[in-house]
């Protein structure tokens, strides 16, 4: 048991917090060396095997992520206003080859309908890395300016894992708690409208917060 590992016995691991008391009671253990991210974990009572209970979808976190976001842009006729709306990357047919070769220096990959035929070739390069550009998420679009703003103001993906356990990091240690609070309510929010309507009882199970480097706080799925 590491040094760092002790200290946390002054935490109740086994308490309901509220999400800002167990934000306030993490920020106590932090690192000192960097920047932790603050990370949600929502299990809700969905089986993704159902096309209508595959929970899936973009947020935009009010306070941002608080890192920054690269976004790579695939268009034909685009391309000037992708550059002036701030992608990192920018291309056609020369960056489909390059990224079915393993470039992968983009956290986002935005799309026009135009180029979407061609993106075949990176489908198993971009798919398990959940970059892949898809319409019900924006990301295939005709308004690369809007896309490309979302994500760079802190906008990110929701998805149910296979036991319907959704992951998704909502800020910066860095970040006063109130901000932290106002993303993590924002993620909340979003899963609760996309309950789907043939789910019955409840609809999230359990929940924590968690940091990079830090243990877990159980939250009162009550309170959330």
């Amino acid at each position: 048991m590491t040094k760092r590992i002790k200290t946390w016995s002054g935490l109740d691991r086994e308490k309901l917090y509220n999400v800002k008391d167990a934000i306030d009671a993490l920020k106590a253990f932090v690192s000192k060396k960097f920047d932790e991210t603050f990370d949600i974990c929502v299990k809700l009572n969905v089986d993704v095997t159902k096309a209508d209970q595959n929970i899936r979808g973009m947020v935009l976190l009010p306070n941002g992520t608080g890192r920054k976001v690269r976004v790579a842009v695939i268009t034909k006729d685009k391309q000037d206003e992708a550059k002036k709306a701030g992608a990192d990357i920018v291309g056609d047919a020369e960056l489909i080859d390059k990224i079915a070769g393993g470039f992968l220096e983009f956290d986002v990959v935005i799309a026009t309908v135009d180029v979407m035929p061609s993106m075949s070739k990176v489908a198993k390069v971009l798919g398990p890395k959940g970059m892949m550009p898809n319409p019900k998420l924006g990301t295939v679009t005709t308004n690369v300016t809007k896309a490309i703003e979302l994500a760079k103001a802190g906008q990110i993906e929701y998805r149910a894992e296979k036991a319907g356990i959704i992951h998704a990091g909502f800020g910066k240690a860095s970040f006063a708690t109130e901000k932290l609070v106002e993303n993590a309510n924002a993620l909340v929010d979003a899963l609760k409208k996309a309950k789907p309507a043939t789910v019955k009882g409840n609809y999230i199970v359990s929940a924590s917060v968690s940091t990079t480097q830090g243990p877990g706080l159980k939250l009162d799925v009550k309170a959330i």
